[in-house]
């Protein structure tokens, strides 16, 4: 018996990969806005002085030891997530979606099942948009985007990845 004719069980199971296609190859820009690197710079900064002038006034218990511990380490927490607001790109291409972070985020496109852009109109200057997506495992991930090349981009993965997954 020829098993070549026999379709593949491992081909035909599950439904199709998703294809996405970029006209220049891939798309990237800044994860957040200026003006919300600008806010967080300030809150870092306003917090740093903040314990600075605490210290030197004596207001961190006996010494300043005890506090200025407690206090130096949620400082250094929120100058480590300071620096990746400064520094998160997010990339788009035909193969994935990635995001430079903490912990970088990367999805791949054929495996997308579902996709929403999410937007606050009227204060896209300051709260990036973000894309949305889950896999057809359930696996979920938010993508932040300040550039309008990328933001254009992923409406239009949105609409195709909509139009493709949807029952016939």
């Amino acid at each position: 018996m020829d098993n070549t004719a026999l379709p593949s069980p491992i081909n035909s199971l599950g439904p199709p990969p998703f294809r996405f296609t970029l006209p220049e190859g891939s798309v990237e820009g800044p994860a957040f806005s200026r003006a919300f690197k600008a806010l967080a710079t300030a809150i870092v900064a306003g917090c740093a002085v903040w314990l600075v002038n605490l210290w030197l006034g004596g207001h961190l218990g006996s010494g300043g030891k005890s506090g200025l511990g407690w206090f130096s380490a949620g400082l250094l927490l929120m100058l480590w997530t300071w620096w990746h607001i400064i520094t998160s790109r997010t990339r788009l291409d035909g193969s994935a979606l990635h995001q430079s972070w903490v912990w970088d985020k990367r999805m791949e496109v054929r495996e997308l099942a579902y996709g929403k852009l999410i937007r606050v109109r009227g204060l896209e200057w300051l709260i990036a948009p973000r894309l949305y997506v889950r896999t057809l495992m359930g696996k979920f991930a938010v993508f932040y985007a300040a550039d309008p090349a990328l933001i254009a981009e992923f409406s239009r993965l949105v609409r195709e990845l909509d139009a493709f997954r949807r029952p016939r």
